[in-house]
């Protein structure tokens, strides 16, 4: 009998962290996964998970623990695909280790991912940007951080993770401001800053005295919780001055899909706005493409309406008229 412990201390502290070598935050999402993983496996089979064996950790407890993320803990589709991937990882490790968990391992790993239904991005327009920064109260130091993290944010499309670990020195207030991002995967990428942007970032950076850029008030970096909750209440300070947001359910992420939105709509091409959102793959701006109203729009105006008489073209100039009569 092979015991899960040792297998799993050998994954994060040699696999995953030097082989593999991952980022902080992909192994905490890895051992959140495992954390929940262990505690559902105890209470359903009374097992210690130090006694816990890898055969035990079956095709069918894994199966029911998939279910119970959506059914018990309502995780969408994409969440549970994301616990089903971590635990891939790990038994592809102890098949290639331990032999004996070859047939326990290949059970899990023909566990299939779930496809998730494909809806438009929801995202803030320029409008309601707008209004959620003008109703943030800036007469008070924490109003100030507010409003420079909030427009750092629309300006940039950073993660919440990337803006709750940003430091002053990322910060590059000269002629060509920009904030220099650590993003996901270890990619780095330098985004250009609005005038505007860099002014209230230069007039913040007096303020703060901390080398973390956007601080608690007890010189802490912010957690992702207390950056949705700062949001939230900007949100509600600009809802009675601003309609469409009380039908949106706004987030951080939504803000960054407002950039991408922006960054769509005046004409930049989607390839520059993956290396701007610090995406992987062209695949996952594509689906920008897909909400954008205002680029279809563009393109149905090319269209003649169904029902009209069709134009035939008719040359501009004199050189396509005598070309034409040839």
């Amino acid at each position: 009998m092979i015991l899960a412990g040792p297998l799993l201390q050998r994954y994060f502290t040699d696999y995953l962290t030097a082989q593999r070598r991952l980022s902080p935050q992909t192994l905490a999402s890895y051992r959140d996964t495992f954390r929940l993983l262990l505690q559902f496996v105890q209470a359903e089979l009374k097992i210690e998970p130090s006694r816990l064996a890898v055969d035990q950790l079956d095709a069918e407890i894994i199966l029911r623990f998939l279910d119970s993320l959506e059914l018990r803990r309502k995780n969408a589709v994409v969440s549970r695909n994301l616990r089903l991937t971590a635990i891939r990882s790990f038994f592809r490790m102890a098949a290639l280790h331990d032999p004996e968990c070859a047939g326990t391992a290949t059970r899990v790993l023909a566990i299939p991912m779930k496809r998730t239904d494909t809806r438009l991005l929801e995202y803030v327009s320029r409008v309601e940007m707008d209004a959620i920064l003008n109703n943030i109260d800036r007469k008070q130091w924490c109003g100030w951080r507010d409003y420079a993290l909030l427009l750092t944010m629309y300006n940039s499309g950073a993660r919440v993770s990337e803006l709750c670990a940003l430091r002053t020195e990322q910060i590059g207030i000269v002629k060509n401001s920009y904030v220099h991002l650590h993003g996901k995967g270890r990619k780095e990428r330098a985004i250009p800053l609005w005038p505007s942007t860099a002014r209230i970032l230069r007039d913040w950076l007096r303020e703060n005295t901390r080398s973390i850029a956007f601080p608690g008030i007890r010189g802490e970096p912010l957690s992702r919780f207390a950056v949705r909750l700062l949001l939230h209440k900007a949100v509600e300070a600009a809802s009675p001055h601003c309609a469409s947001l009380k039908k949106k359910r706004i987030s951080p992420h939504t803000i960054r899909h407002g950039t991408a939105m922006a960054l769509l709509d005046a004409g930049v091409d989607i390839s520059v706005i993956a290396l701007w959102l610090g995406h992987e793959s062209i695949e996952t701006t594509n689906g920008y493409l897909h909400t954008s109203l205002a680029l279809k729009e563009k393109a149905l105006a090319k269209v003649t309406p169904s029902g009209s008489a069709f134009k035939r073209f008719q040359p501009d100039d004199r050189l396509m008229t005598f070309l034409a009569s040839l």
